[in-house]
């Protein structure tokens, strides 16, 4: 798998992406977190324009996509029921989907990332097991509870890479 930054032309296939990702989640529990519309294209087109939105390619297909934001995340200014593991510079993965059609996205994010930092936050929604067990798998550790914008509460974890 190779990853690259999303451009323009990437749109279509990512919105799809997240489509079948949005059918995945129902389909295990989880029909509350993306809702039937999110990520909106808007929010993809800005990751897109601000240069933090990848493709992870497999086979000459975009199998994959996520967002990844050096700096800090207001999202993660407050947390509730724990705390971080530290208050050092970090990256957060967001958005990450898969077309259901390759095995590894979620690895091949991660690796790309911690070539980038050795701190990595990411959130998940309490039904989303598939992802917990994945993250918990990957080395994160669950810190407490955060609130994304629409005002929902999120799991949220981090990893210290080094």
């Amino acid at each position: 798998m190779t990853i690259k930054p999303a451009e323009y032309n990437d749109l279509d296939t990512i919105l799809s992406i997240y489509a079948h990702a949005r059918k995945q989640m129902r389909l295990s529990g989880n029909a509350a977190q993306w809702g039937d519309d999110r990520p909106l294209p808007e929010t993809v087109l800005e990751d897109i324009s601000r240069k933090q939105a990848y493709v992870i390619i497999s086979q000459d297909i975009i199998c994959g996509v996520f967002a990844f934001i050096i700096g800090a995340d207001p999202t993660y200014r407050t947390i509730e029921d724990g705390a971080w593991l530290n208050d050092l510079p970090y990256g957060t993965i967001h958005r990450i989907a898969g077309n259901g059609k390759a095995n590894g996205i979620l690895a091949a994010a991660l690796s790309f990332c911690e070539e980038k930092t050795d701190n990595i936050r990411i959130d998940t929604h309490a039904d989303n097991k598939i992802m917990q067990h994945l993250l918990e798998k990957y080395g994160f550790q669950k810190c407490g509870h955060i609130y994304v914008d629409d005002g929902t509460q999120r799991i949220a974890y981090q990893k210290i890479v080094r």
